[in-house]
């Protein structure tokens, strides 16, 4: 199988213990990685740094620190970590999820029975602190198509279990500043630019998740952001006026509903 590199970004408030877990499950992989490039994005706490430590004690030559002055964000920590990649395939992972131990290899199968393909996620399971209890599932399109179809109104890939072509990523531009949908704008300027996506129906990823997730995609910071992107997708061909104004109905008025509310819509109607 072709080779690949872990990509992961940690700051100073992450929990050890979770970066920690998520680490070894991608150590813990079937089909092993051959780099594993870590951004410390800013000064880390000495609980963190050790976390790193013992990473760099267990993949010995493999793992690859980048260490930034300050704390920039996700997506300009992630772009610097990207720099650093030497793999064409490259697997992103959060500080705080965990990868089921067949989760890159299936998707380095996926790229290999699927060439044309430059970004393969699937199924991630929610959990709040127990990860043997599952209270909802993300399953999104499987197809190319319906992939498309499906990014006209919400993300079509689950950012924490993707893996891309590294050349794909950046002639697209990267990540680029949108608060909190750096990811799906990087979706949506790949599939204008021809790019093929491809969704597994497998579980690949547990996601650590609770009312404070629900809670951040919300406010109006977050309704603009969500605005731009749809204007951005309407003027560049991808979404009709009516499909724009839909988007922006919806999001508006889920935006605006307390955290709680959010959730539970997100939890009957946006997952399994």
């Amino acid at each position: 199988m072709e080779a690949y590199s872990v990509l992961m970004s940690v700051y100073s408030k992450e929990k050890p213990e979770y970066f920690r877990v998520a680490i070894q499950s991608m150590i813990g992989q079937t089909a092993q990685a051959d780099e594993f490039v870590i951004v410390c994005d800013g000064p880390l706490t000495e609980e963190l740094d050790e976390v790193l430590s013992w990473a760099e004690e267990k993949q010995k030559e493999k793992i690859k620190i980048v260490r930034l002055p300050q704390n920039g964000g996700l997506g300009k920590a992630l772009n610097m970590g990207l720099m650093a990649c030497k793999n064409e395939l490259v697997a992103r992972m959060d500080t705080d999820d965990i990868s089921l131990s067949d989760r890159c290899e299936k998707q380095l199968k996926a790229f290999s029975d699927h060439p044309e393909v430059s970004v393969i996620s699937g199924v991630a399971e929610e959990f709040y602190e127990d990860a043997n209890e599952i209270t909802a599932r993300r399953v999104l399109p499987l197809d190319h198509e319906a992939i498309y179809e499906f990014a006209k109104k919400r993300n079509p890939f689950n950012h924490p279990c993707v893996m891309f072509k590294k050349s794909a990523v950046q002639k697209a531009g990267g990540y680029q500043e949108m608060y909190r949908l750096e990811d799906y704008f990087l979706w949506v300027r790949m599939l204008l630019n021809g790019e093929k996506g491809l969704n597994l129906n497998d579980t690949l990823l547990k996601m650590r998740t609770g009312a404070g997730m629900y809670k951040r995609r919300g406010g109006l910071k977050y309704i603009s952001a969500q605005i731009e992107l749809f204007s951005y997708m309407m003027e560049n061909g991808m979404i009709t006026r009516m499909r724009f104004l839909k988007n922006v109905i919806l999001r508006t008025f889920s935006g605006l509903l307390p955290g709680s509310i959010r959730l539970l819509l997100f939890r009957k109607l946006l997952r399994k």
